[in-house]
């Protein structure tokens, strides 16, 4: 299958396209500048000139594949146009896919985030009382639905609708949901950055609250089989570690570094806080299924959960630790 990906230089990206060329497809990346085409040759991919902003030439790239993969967006408009521009940004990114692909049956397979239904309405409220709830399955809404100053995650959230519904003009078109934590032997984990800064390991009130993660090589193999069997019209969770609580993970990284773990109080979580701008997601309970997921597609995570990959070395290397 000829595949064109976007943000194939990322840090999932740089997974995502070894994992197809090993699979036996011919992958083409979007490069916006010679480092980036130099990084995507090096993983295999061909390279195709351009950025996420000239849409006639994502919908000719498009049209000239077998499959999109679309993990990219528009960084830069965080900054200018806040997360309302980042949204608009991706909508048409979408639609301008569907327009390429509407009546093929090719598949458009988009990065998505996993959010949690007790977090529905309080997303983005500092100090507010953690809610422990079910897991989110893959049949749940994008979520959270209420407002959240974290990023991409509403843009994202926005998108989804408009990617299901691309299955009703003859796209195979589905999202991946992609949790809080992302862990790989290249990728960096921002609270172990943080206790490093600050000299301990935090969890917000109790930390009871739960997150989800993945390894990124399981990751990749999860848009390989989204793109390559994936209905049309569905949502996918790439959830290995349905949810470890806060703590649990921030006991974990102060053992790694040898500094204390501590609890700060729900009301003392005010930007800019202890975690900065994470300040508005700590607190958030965001377990996450994937049965439907492993059902329907056969995949099954091989590689190390989080806690055992944080033994593995590459997150705190001897440097660090002296």
């Amino acid at each position: 299958m000829r595949v064109f990906v976007t943000g194939g230089t990322g840090h999932a990206g740089s997974y995502v396209i070894p994992d197809l060329v090993a699979a036996g497809h011919e992958v083409t990346a979007l490069a916006r500048s010679d480092a980036a085409a130099a990084a995507a040759s090096a993983l295999g991919a061909k390279v195709r000139r351009g950025d996420l902003a000239d849409l006639e030439e994502l919908k000719a790239a498009a049209a000239e594949s077998d499959g999109v993969i679309h993990l990219g967006y528009r960084a830069d408009l965080l900054s200018s146009g806040g997360i309302t521009a980042l949204g608009d940004s991706e909508l048409s990114i979408v639609h301008s896919f569907g327009e390429a692909l509407a009546g093929t049956g090719k598949p458009l397979v988009v990065a998505g985030t996993i959010g949690a239904p007790s977090n529905v309405g309080r997303a983005g409220r500092i100090g507010a009382p953690i809610s422990l709830g079910r897991p989110a399955t893959e049949d749940d809404p994008a979520l959270p639905s209420g407002p959240l100053d974290a990023g991409t995650l509403v843009a994202r959230n926005i998108v989804e609708t408009a990617v299901v519904g691309l299955a009703e003009r003859g796209v195979r078109s589905s999202v991946v949901r992609i949790p809080t934590l992302v862990h790989s032997a290249t990728g960096r984990l921002q609270l172990i950055l943080i206790a490093k800064a600050k000299g301990f390991a935090a969890y917000a009130g109790e930390g009871q609250n739960r997150w989800p993660a993945v390894h990124v090589r399981d990751l990749a193999s999860l848009f390989r089989l989204a793109l390559e069997k994936g209905a049309a019209g569905k949502t996918w969770h790439a959830v290995a570690d349905e949810g470890i609580s806060f703590r649990e993970i921030a006991e974990a990284i102060a053992a790694r570094l040898g500094m204390p773990a501590r609890s700060i109080p729900l009301d003392e979580l005010m930007v800019p806080g202890h975690f900065g701008f994470l300040s508005a997601v700590v607190t958030l309970d965001l377990p996450a299924s994937s049965a439907i997921t492993r059902q329907a597609l056969g995949w099954e995570p091989v590689q190390p959960g989080l806690i055992e990959d944080l033994d593995n070395g590459h997150y705190f290397p001897a440097a660090d630790l002296s």
